[in-house]
């Protein structure tokens, strides 16, 4: 699918600024191609671009209206039709990651129909998937992982992406969820994947490749999670990573959506090794991505050095600090991907 920019990005009237996690990560990896942000009253999320009516995104040369937004159960509620029909009939096509497809609401159909628009439900693909093999395949792979959903799984490994080009190594993200393919242009939606085929469609998002080149594969859910474990588990095995970040937000206390306790980072790090091992007997953690918003900068530094001689391992805030660190164990680890492409 062609997604048009430049976007408007639409809101709704989310509850929060972690409901609003796609549209910011969009702004925050393709700040250009973001004109402003529509919200419904009620709204509290912020994505510190301008505030603008369907109207005046048209004026300043809007194609697309991203429904940015990730709630529970990805459902498009009834109230936000009226917006997204209006959108249409100003000359935008709409793109939705959401579960709900925009054509299942009749009202927004019919505006598609009779503009002339397009729909866009990047959450579902038209590809079919076989299940996975397990097979061993040529190449090197990085997973991110989480303590929690919404934790920076995402946000890690697109930094990874370019620090690790930086510094010469053949890397690139492969997204697997909505906000990642609105930023990437490619991937698949996990989450929307039959389960049986889950493994499969990692494999095709993530395929043989030459023997020192790095996909940054973008993690989804937690293994701990009630409500997401079973695509987690999926993600790991078609993933085969040889390489893990674990990442993690330290002020929660229980898992996002559910009373379920925060596991801890020694048992994101032990579990997925034991359940990785059945692709990638070799899969090892490179490092700890903590999400340092909530601390001040010495209680942020003063944690991740806590939390790195505990686990023996680099551990840093991604948007922060940058990932040098992880970077720097991942060529000593796997010297052998970094100086093939330095030297071409």
């Amino acid at each position: 699918m062609q997604i048009n920019p430049p976007y408007l990005m639409f809101l709704g009237d989310v509850p929060d600024q972690l409901a609003a996690k796609t549209a910011a990560g969009i702004v925050d990896w393709r700040r250009d191609w973001c004109i402003g942000q529509l919200r419904l009253p009620g709204c509290k999320a912020d994505l510190g671009i301008a505030d603008m009516s369907i109207a005046d995104a048209a004026k300043a040369g809007t194609r697309t209206m991203i429904v940015g937004v990730a709630n529970a159960g990805g459902v498009l509620p009834d109230h936000w039709v009226r917006t997204i029909v209006e959108a249409l009939d100003a000359g935008f096509d709409v793109a939705s990651g959401l579960h709900t497809r925009l054509g299942s609401k009749a009202e927004i159909a019919d505006a598609a129909r009779r503009n002339g628009r397009q729909l866009f439900d990047v959450r579902h693909s038209d590809m079919r998937f076989d299940t996975g093999k397990g097979d061993k395949r040529p190449g090197m792979r990085l997973l991110t992982v989480g303590t929690d959903c919404s934790a920076g799984k995402k946000y890690t490994a697109l930094a990874l992406e370019k620090a690790m080009r930086d510094r010469g190594f053949d890397a690139d993200f492969r997204a697997t969820g909505q906000t990642g393919i609105f930023i990437s242009g490619r991937g698949v939606a996990i989450d929307a994947v039959v389960a049986d085929f889950i493994s499969g469609a990692v494999e095709w998002i993530s395929p043989a490749a030459d023997a020192n080149h790095w996909d940054l594969i973008e993690g989804q859910g937690s293994l701990f999670h009630p409500s997401f474990a079973g695509v987690s588990l999926g993600l790991l095995h078609g993933a085969q990573p040889d390489a893990f970040v674990v990442c993690h937000e330290p002020t929660r206390t229980t898992m996002r959506g559910v009373k379920t306790p925060l596991p801890t980072i020694r048992q994101v790090i032990d579990l997925t090794i034991a359940t990785g091992t059945l692709t990638n007997p070799a899969i090892r953690p490179v490092g700890i991505a903590v999400n340092t918003q909530a601390l001040g900068e010495d209680e942020a530094r003063a944690y991740l050095a806590q939390v790195s001689r505990e686990h023996d391992l680099p551990a840093t805030d991604p948007i922060r600090f940058g990932v040098d660190v992880i970077v720097d164990r991942i060529a000593a680890d796997y010297p052998q991907t970094v100086r093939a492409k330095a030297a071409s």
